[in-house]
């Protein structure tokens, strides 16, 4: 088999219908400028002929439609701008380079750099999806910002020479430029999606317009060829995604023929790849994946990552005859035959109780969005701090007010502060929720406390857990009267309302535990022995911020895949019984605590976002389990830019 014929006859393929792509486009473009200028003026009623437009409305309109394909394409990239470990969290992918939980991984990362150091690019971050099909990709920009992701199946059924051919296979994409490629190919079909929806916002505006009864007859013309136009722009942009899609799919497919090729001449084993696309064709599910996003990606990946398309035409990838063929012409249509992993879905989770308490948390304490990475890199960490986590904790004093910090560490400033976070906690306190307590805790703490609005009413939410961990050795020095007056205090307000809310539940403790102290117990416990334990934590932080219940299960059978043993059959969610369940949970031996600790750490990911209340409450939980973590390293951005790369 002639390796670099196959490599020549790929690319110079690809760049015919890279042409033909950006030709499909002009023509797509003109076209509906045309038709978009005749229906304007038809329904205006400006008779020049149904074949005889103004060419000026035509430039107008061209100019128009270029400028929504052209912003459409360039909010696209810009939302990939980060390169590719955006793609991979769309997917549900987690980060593999900081934190491996099985030999299979640990396997998959030397994979990966070995391959690294063989080819000269620098190593790619590798993420692990949570899907059981048989699959990979590789995304990014440039080789700085590339990703490697590769499903849960593959990890647990390919062999190493099987995955070594996959890996070579996905670095070919990296130095081959087909990442570039496929990322633009992306943004501009979303481009020309975009016609769509505009056509469709016009439609609705349309309807809208026509239900009212008070329109003018002017009124209805200038409706009815809006309407029409808006019927333009959907017959458009279904038409040009569909054409946009089937190039594609076939750019897609001379790429994959051409990444196969480079990962045999790489590994110098065909039987590598082969064998990996082998197991795909006898897996009872294939390479499909089940991600949210995973049809806009569909190009990206090793194998089929959707259902078999009508045609050959919109398939993605060649078929899996044809491309074991191309590597191992001796094959004898024989598959293996291999029964489906089980997923997390399909993984018995115990019934919930849907608490209020867990899944109300205010718009507030979840506006700010941190990096999930950081959570991972945080417990890898533990017990083992880093120059970039003393850096972290000299950036976090910095964004600290200096008038917070002095009342920290006054015994009447510490106490004013923790109340104030109390009260602060659901937004803006108004002067009558200071005087309603002012007869309990005295004008002077009242006082105390309106002095820290405004800078408490600025504060970062991330910044909550820091300055209470600055007021604890002021508290330490209260009197034993004094703590207990200030606990009292306190707890009778948390309880004032008749429910105590889980950031209520958490700030009281950390008080009590660092102050009071804690005893010191043996380990004693395997996980296996406090499953139920184990259920109550994982389901309150499953339940934390969601609002179905449907969703905290999948959230909980997400985090449990990682225990070789079932869950219980109940699980009662109440913070009596959370208090309990910590309390066995401490004794747990520390390899236990860690894959408990990952655990929670899936919980808190599922959705794709952590909010800095749920790391928060992460790190709180994890320092009444005796594993204070170090801070979470990485910027927090706003639920706008988080959005921009959801």
């Amino acid at each position: 088999m002639n390796f670099f014929q196959h490599q020549r006859h790929a690319k110079r393929r690809t760049g015919l219908l890279i042409v033909l792509m950006t030709l499909a486009v002009i023509c797509l473009i003109a076209i509906t400028s045309v038709a978009v200028t005749l229906v304007w003026a038809e329904f205006q009623g400006f008779k020049k002929g149904w074949m005889t437009p103004d060419w000026q409305t035509v430039a107008i309109a061209s100019a128009i439609v270029v400028s929504v394909v052209v912003v459409g394409s360039l909010a696209k990239m810009y939302e990939l701008r980060h390169g590719g470990k955006v793609i991979a969290k769309r997917l549900g992918g987690r980060l593999l380079n900081i934190v491996q939980q099985s030999p299979e991984e640990h396997r998959l990362l030397n994979i990966v750099e070995e391959m690294a150091l063989a080819s000269g690019t620098p190593v790619p971050w590798v993420y692990v999806l949570p899907d059981t099909g048989i699959n990979a990709f590789a995304a990014g920009l440039t080789p700085q910002d590339a990703v490697i992701g590769v499903t849960q199946g593959a990890i647990q059924l390919l062999s190493r020479d099987e995955m070594q051919g996959v890996i070579a296979h996905e670095f070919s994409h990296i130095y081959n430029g087909d990442m570039r490629i496929n990322t633009r190919l992306v943004a501009l079909v979303h481009g020309i999606l975009m016609l769509g929806l505009v056509g469709r916002v016009l439609l609705r505006g349309q309807g809208r317009s026509n239900s009212s009864s008070n329109t003018s007859s002017s009124n209805n013309s200038q409706n009815g060829a809006l309407g029409a136009v808006g019927l333009v722009l959907c017959v458009a942009g279904f038409i040009g995604t569909l054409f946009g899609g089937l190039i594609k799919a076939a750019v897609s497919r001379q790429r994959e023929y051409l990444a196969d090729a480079s990962a045999v001449q790489f590994t110098r084993n065909p039987d590598s790849i082969a064998g990996a696309l082998k197991k795909i064709g006898g897996y009872a599910q294939g390479s499909r994946l089940t991600a949210e996003h995973a049809a806009e990606f569909s190009h990206l990946y090793f194998g089929p990552g959707l259902a078999a398309g009508l045609s050959c035409w919109s398939a993605t990838h060649p078929s899996l005859r044809k491309r074991i063929l191309r590597v191992d012409p001796h094959w004898d249509g024989t598959l293996p035959s291999i029964a489906a992993l089980p997923s997390a879905e399909n993984i018995s989770v115990p019934p919930l109780e849907w608490n209020a308490t867990f899944n109300l948390l205010s718009s507030e304490a979840t506006a700010v969005i941190l990096d999930m990475e950081a959570i991972e890199q945080s417990i890898a960490r533990i017990g083992d701090p880093q120059p970039a986590h003393l850096a972290e904790a000299q950036q976090v004093l910095a964004r600290l007010p200096r008038e917070l910090k002095d009342a920290a560490h006054r015994c009447k400033g510490a106490q004013a502060l923790v109340y104030s976070l109390w009260f602060s906690r659901a937004g803006a306190v108004h002067m009558d929720d200071y005087f309603r307590f002012q007869e309990k805790i005295g004008v002077e703490m009242v006082n105390a406390m309106q002095g820290q609005g405004i800078a408490l009413a600025a504060l970062d939410p991330g910044l909550r857990l820091p300055l209470i961990d600055l007021a604890i050795p002021a508290l330490k020095r209260l009197g034993k009267q004094q703590f207990k007056q200030f606990r009292d205090n306190l707890e009778s307000f948390i309880q004032m309302d008749q429910n105590v809310e889980l950031l209520e539940w958490t700030l009281l403790r950390i008080i009590d535990r660092n102050v009071l102290g804690a005893t010191a117990v043996p380990f004693t416990f395997n996980l296996s022995e406090c499953t139920n334990e184990i259920a109550t934590l994982l389901g309150v932080l499953a339940t934390v911020g969601q609002q179905r219940p449907d969703r905290a299960r999948k959230t909980l059978a997400h985090a449990w895949v990682l225990f070789p043993f079932d869950a219980p059959e109940h699980v009662s969610l109440d913070l009596n019984t959370l208090d309990t369940a910590l309390q066995r949970l401490r004794q747990l031996k520390p390899e236990a605590k860690l894959l408990l600790l990952r655990a929670m750490a899936r919980c808190i990911e599922h959705d794709g976002k952590v909010s800095a209340a749920e790391a928060e409450l992460m790190r709180a939980v994890a320092d009444l389990l005796d594993c204070p973590m170090p801070p979470l390293l990485g910027t927090p951005f706003n639920s706008a830019q988080q959005q921009a790369v959801a």
